[in-house]
C-alpha cells in the first residue's frame, strides 16, 4: 500500500503540469475567437479607438442583425455549403479509392508512384492557382463550380495519405477471406472496408469541407457575384456608403461564418480522433 501511495502521489504533479499545459493551450487556441466575438459587439468608434477597448461599453448586437441583411448571407451561406459539400463527398470517395488501391493492392512501382503523390504535397498550392485559372478560363469553366468537380475527382493527396495508412491497418485475413469467397476487389473496397472506414471517411469529409468552406483566393478568382461564397462577401461587401470597410459587421458575419465548421466539428471529433491514431499505426 505504501508503494502505491508513492506512485500515486509521484505521478500527481506531473498531471496537474499536464492539465496546466492542456489549460494554457486552450487559452491560447481560443483566444482569437475570444477576440472576434468580443469585436463583434463593439461600436466603430470602440473599435478604431487609441488605446484599444478590450470590452465593449454597451453591446452592440445589432451588428449581428446588419451582418445578415446588409449582404444576402442566407444566399452566399447555401453557396457555401453546396460548393463545400460537393466537393468534401467528391474528395473523400475519390480519395478512399486510391488510398485503397495503394494500401492493398499489389503492382510493380506502387511505392515508387506512391511517393510521388506525397511530393505533390509539399507544392504550395498558390503556385499552381494563376495556371489553373488560365486552364479553366480557356476551357469556360470559370463562373462555374466544374472547378471544384475537378479538384474533387482528382483525390487530395494527404488524404489518400490519411486512407492508405487507415486501410493498411486492416487485418488481411478480411480481405483473404473474402477473396475465398469469390468477392472482387470492387466488393471487397465496398462491402469490409468501406464500413470498418468510417472514422475515416468521416475525418476526410470533416477536412475536406473545412479546406472548402474556408477557402477565400479560390472563390474570389473563379466565381462571380451570384455564383461566390460566404468567406468573399463576407471579405468584401461590408460596406459604408463612402465605401469604407465596417470591421465591427464584419467581425459580426465571421463569427456567424464559423458555426456551421464547429457544429460539424463538435459532431465529428470522437472519429476524428479514431482516424488520427488508425493511421498512425501500420507504415
Amino acid at each position: 500500500m505504501a508503494g502505491t501511495r508513492r506512485v500515486r502521489s509521484r505521478f500527481q504533479p506531473s498531471t496537474a503540469g499536464l492539465y496546466v499545459l492542456l489549460l494554457v493551450l486552450a487559452m491560447l487556441f481560443a483566444g482569437p475567437i475570444g477576440w472576434l466575438l468580443l469585436a463583434a459587439l463593439k461600436s466603430r468608434e470602440e473599435w478604431a479607438s487609441i488605446p484599444a477597448r478590450i470590452l465593449p461599453e454597451h453591446a452592440q448586437w445589432d451588428n449581428f442583425s446588419r451582418a445578415l441583411t446588409d449582404i444576402n448571407f442566407a444566399a452566399y451561406t447555401a453557396n457555401s455549403l453546396f460548393l463545400s459539400t460537393m466537393y468534401a463527398l467528391l474528395v473523400t470517395a475519390t480519395s478512399a479509392l486510391v488510398g485503397f488501391g495503394f494500401a492493398r493492392l499489389r503492382g510493380r512501382g506502387k511505392h515508387a508512384l506512391f511517393l510521388v503523390v506525397l511530393s505533390t504535397m509539399m507544392l504550395p498550392q498558390i503556385l499552381t492557382l494563376l495556371p489553373t485559372y488560365v486552364l479553366f478560363a480557356r476551357i469556360g469553366l470559370v463562373n462555374t463550380y466544374w472547378p471544384w468537380v475537378l479538384w474533387g475527382l482528382g483525390a487530395s493527396p494527404y488524404l489518400v495519405f490519411l486512407f492508405r495508412q487507415f486501410f493498411a491497418a486492416i487485418p488481411r485475413e478480411l480481405e483473404d477471406a473474402a477473396i475465398m469467397d469469390g468477392c472482387g476487389w470492387a466488393r471487397i473496397f465496398g462491402r469490409i472496408f468501406l464500413p470498418l472506414s468510417w472514422p475515416a471517411l468521416i475525418t476526410s469529409f470533416l477536412l475536406s469541407f473545412t479546406w472548402t468552406w474556408g477557402d477565400f483566393i479560390a472563390p474570389a478568382l473563379l466565381l462571380d457575384v451570384d455564383h461566390t461564397t460566404l468567406s468573399v462577401a463576407i471579405t468584401s461587401w461590408y460596406r459604408d456608403p463612402r465605401g469604407n470597410a465596417i470591421p465591427t459587421v464584419q467581425a459580426a458575419g465571421a463569427a456567424l461564418y464559423t458555426i456551421p465548421v464547429l457544429l460539424i466539428f463538435l459532431f465529428a471529433q470522437r472519429y476524428f480522433i479514431r482516424s488520427v491514431v488508425a493511421s498512425g499505426i501500420k507504415g
